[in-house]
């Protein structure tokens, strides 16, 4: 498919400013950023814990970059407040930047939350599987369950060395606050080598029927995945976060993209934000852009079929999306489609941003 741009002023941002509340040392290559919200646009702000916010971050040869980052904070716990962890990465331009530059005072324009590493339900056992920074939408997750729900939580924290343990002393707290239900495991990679299938393997059979979230590093997610096959759990019950850098600029609504040569025209009808809409959808630009081009608020981050962030449910029709690096088999079978790729392949279409 070709890609051509078009553009076209008056589109809708998702895009706000926050300013930085509190800067925090977690280790020496990483930090913890907080963010107060302020009251007028504290509802463009509710999420669900284990969402993301993406971060505009100045940058002298582009003028910005775009980079997502979870957030470690819990709606149910951090009212009015955002926190996000960033750990430096060897020739990660942004994740230095921040570590280097950010202060208490600065102004950050930021995409509002999103993202599907949640949770359906907090009252239930849950297993988590945290590698690095890999742990700060686990931290959000871990947290709201254990204030909001009351299932037993399980964290599996794999790291390089005690140094490079981040929220070493929330987490101290939160297993002293909730010591019946909150088992924390500590893994190093110093004294125990990497984690091994035994290991994982055992920590998920002692905790048989939980519910499991990874994230961290590729590797270290793909060993909880093959672990959990072994153990006999359905790959529906395993979550696993999936980022990838972005190409792009999710900041640039004002343009709308072309990713093929079919100048026809659909017909939309969207679920959206409690609203029905209905409106024309060129076939060769993405559902995402034409809600945007629009003035809907439709949710995004990534705009490459990345994030999952638009995520979409299709009730009537039939699509196909240009790109997907994150919805798979189970995902697709059940209905879900990236809206910021999507392309109709019938004359009319349903999806919902609500039923999901």
């Amino acid at each position: 498919m070709s890609v051509e741009q078009e553009n076209r002023p008056g589109t809708t941002a998702r895009s706000r400013t926050l300013t930085v509340s509190e800067v925090v040392q977690e280790t020496k290559d990483s930090v913890s950023i907080a963010f107060e919200v302020p009251d007028e646009i504290v509802d463009d702000f509710k999420h669900l814990p284990g969402q993301f916010i993406t971060l505009k971050i100045p940058s002298d040869q582009t003028g910005h970059v775009a980079r997502c980052y979870s957030l470690s904070s819990s709606p149910h716990v951090d009212d009015f407040r955002l926190e996000i962890g960033v750990k430096r990465t060897a020739g990660g331009y942004a994740s230095n930047w921040l570590c280097d530059n950010v202060s208490v005072g600065m102004e950050v324009t930021v995409l509002t939350p999103s993202g599907k590493f949640t949770a359906k339900s907090l009252d239930v056992d849950m297993l988590f599987f945290a590698g690095g920074s890999g742990i700060t939408p686990v931290l959000s997750l871990v947290k709201s369950a254990l204030v909001s729900g009351s299932g037993e939580v399980v964290l599996f924290y794999a790291n390089r060395d005690a140094d490079s343990v981040m929220y070493e002393r929330q987490l101290q707290q939160i297993r002293s606050e909730f010591a019946e239900r909150f088992t924390l495991v500590y893994w190093l990679e110093s004294e125990n080598g990497l984690p091994t299938s035994v290991a994982v393997e055992k920590i998920i059979r002692d905790h048989k029927g939980s519910s499991i979230f990874t994230c961290g590093p590729s590797p270290f997610m793909d060993l909880v995945e093959r672990s959990a096959a072994a153990c006999g759990v359905d790959h529906s019950d395993v979550h696993r976060e999936v980022f990838q850098s972005l190409a792009g600029d999710p900041f640039d609504t004002a343009t709308l993209r072309r990713l093929s040569d079919d100048e026809g025209v659909a017909t939309a009808t969207v679920y959206l934000n409690g609203e029905c809409i209905t409106t024309e959808w060129p076939r060769n630009t993405p559902l995402l852009d034409v809600l945007l081009s629009r003035g809907h608020n439709a949710p995004y981050s990534c705009r490459e079929g990345a994030c999952s962030a638009c995520v979409c449910k299709l009730i009537e029709g039939d699509v196909e999306m240009a790109q997907n690096n994150i919805l798979v088999n189970d995902d697709i079978e059940d209905g879900e489609r990236l809206a910021c790729q999507a392309l109709p392949l019938t004359d009319a279409v349903t999806v919902s941003f609500d039923d999901l």
